[in-house]
């Protein structure tokens, strides 16, 4: 479980500091950019891939290719979710991911449904729907107004590309291939597209936006290296993995948002995190 925490610290971490960088106006593109260049790096140095070991028969290539180019297209989305709907719809949108994932660990991976775990799935969701009710606060005229389509387009993009990306991690955790060297190639691949994708922008590099990128990378690496080992810790009971990424990060995102943003918390979202950890408990394997 320590692993999965670790992830869980990481992931948050990379939210207050894209909430940090939106106050800053930092370039959240650039700052994405170059997180892939550090994190590709610290993959490079820290784990040692072996290219060679890619060009074994059980490299999944495809999701490879696919999570090179969800992971900076999702980032984007979520920027522009963001943009047109706000923060508290994006977030939730995000974590409302968990149901494509749950829906997976059964139909596609083929794990069994016991008593403890459809009790812990149902606290998990109860858990959810508790942490994101937040309470009113001064909201500005777009973030009250009604989601425009643009607005209801970009959320169902964050729903289902984050769903989408945790069923891909865990695909990569089971298909058995190079972890290190799978794990660059996603990193490499991800990088080549977003700077393909600023460089037909003719984007204007910013320091600030490159300091915030040096960080971000750092933060991204531990949260998906951490995540991709949970599931290789865990490969029997993947609804753990999801549950207790998803509803961990909200949690301690809560507590994080009261105790340093200074937002609202109510009694339901304390019940939230209750539940949440009643959750997690429940879907711990025995």
């Amino acid at each position: 479980m320590l692993i999965l925490f670790t992830s869980i610290l990481c992931s948050v971490a990379v939210s207050v500091l894209l909430k940090i960088a939106r106050k800053q106006q930092i370039d959240v593109a650039q700052a994405i950019a170059v997180n892939y260049v550090v994190a590709a790096s610290l993959c490079f140095f820290i784990l040692r891939p072996d290219p060679a070991s890619l060009l074994a028969p059980a490299t999944p290539w495809w999701i490879l290719a696919a999570l090179g180019f969800l992971l900076p297209s999702v980032f984007l989305i979520m920027a522009a979710a963001v943009r047109h709907a706000g923060i508290v719809l994006s977030d939730a949108a995000q974590r409302l991911s968990l149901f494509l994932p749950l829906i997976a660990s059964f139909v596609i991976f083929q794990e069994t449904l016991t008593q403890s775990k459809a009790l812990g799935i149902v606290t998990a969701l109860v858990a959810l729907v508790c942490l994101l009710l937040r309470p009113r606060q001064n909201q500005n005229a777009e973030a009250a107004a009604t989601p425009s389509y643009t607005a209801i387009l970009v959320l169902l993009g964050v729903w289902f590309g984050y769903g989408v990306i945790d069923i891909m991690f865990k695909q990569l955790a089971k298909s058995g291939a190079a972890f290190p060297s799978s794990l660059f190639t996603a990193f490499v691949l991800a990088g080549i597209l977003i700077f393909a994708w600023l460089t037909i922008r003719r984007t204007q590099w910013a320091r600030r936006n490159i300091v915030a990128g040096l960080a971000l990378g750092l933060l991204n690496f531990g949260n998906i290296y951490f995540y991709i080992r949970a599931h290789q810790v865990f490969p029997e009971n993947p609804t753990l993995v999801f549950s207790a990424m998803n509803i961990g990060v909200i949690s301690l995102g809560t507590l994080v948002g009261a105790g340093f943003f200074r937002e609202k918390l109510s009694w339901v979202n304390a019940l939230g995190i209750v539940l949440a950890i009643g959750a997690i408990l429940l879907l711990i394997p025995r």
